[in-house]
């Protein structure tokens, strides 16, 4: 197949696959779906997967109309986000958030976590389904038909609404944690791994928002004492330190 094309099946449904190529716009896939019968397409994505504190955060959505500058989260100012957030609030026909603690990610492990938050958040839309698109990975047990798009944040436009509201969820948490604790910079690197946030561990000690499973905190952690006890909290005294999350050293 040519690198400029991406194909979603629908077999299920018609004996051609529906092709979408990548210069169709941010809205071709959800207009070839829908040329197919396969709506409301929902997206699906995720926010806070490499970081060593916090929650994950997974965001299902089903647009309304089109929104003009919709675009991968991770390449939008904090401002930018925070008005195509309102925006894809206001008109999007289903919208549904799922929030795993980080002693979640702890017991379970973040992959497991972050398939079955996003079986959760597309459980929790409340409108019948025609098709999901998810962003990076495959997610087995899903109701309708479902395709894992590569970088889907930048290519459908619906993964894309879920990346925003995601991370502009995530990221007034963290602001709220950084009240609690500003020693630790949450409100600047969002629980990911930096240099400031290293030598914060360092002389502070992990919280019960770190996730005691990635290196980064579990290279810190025998020894060292909780800084609080929190809705985030872990529920047992299991360390795994098999869980190494993207971004994490």
């Amino acid at each position: 197949m040519e690198r400029n094309l991406l194909v979603v099946m629908t077999a299920a449904y018609r004996p051609r696959p529906s092709v979408v190529r990548r210069d169709s716009g941010l809205y071709g896939y959800e207009r070839a779906l829908a040329r197919r019968g396969l709506t409301p397409v929902a997206g699906v994505d995720e926010a806070g997967r490499g970081a060593c504190a916090g929650p994950l955060v997974v965001a299902a959505v089903v647009l309304g109309r089109e929104i003009d500058g919709l675009a991968d989260s991770k390449l939008l100012t904090e401002a930018v986000r925070e008005r195509l957030y309102d925006q894809v609030l206001a008109s999007a026909k289903a919208v549904s958030v799922v929030v795993i603690p980080p002693g979640e990610i702890d017991t379970r492990g973040l992959h497991k976590c972050n398939i079955a938050g996003m079986r959760r958040a597309v459980a929790g839309l409340e409108i019948d389904l025609g098709y999901v698109l998810i962003d990076g990975f495959p997610v087995p047990g899903l109701p309708v038909p479902s395709l894992a798009v590569w970088k889907g944040d930048q290519v459908a436009a619906c993964v894309a609404a879920a990346s925003i509201v995601a991370k502009v969820t995530r990221d007034r948490m963290m602001h709220n944690l950084d009240g609690v604790h500003p020693e630790y910079g949450f409100a600047e690197h969002k629980g990911y791994v930096t240099p400031a946030h290293r030598r914060a561990l360092g002389v502070h000690g992990p919280t019960a928002h770190h996730r005691f499973s990635f290196v980064t905190v579990a290279r810190v952690t025998r020894g060292s004492p909780l800084r609080d006890a929190s809705p985030w909290a872990r529920q047992d005294g299991d360390m795994r330190e098999n869980e190494v999350g993207a971004g994490v050293v």
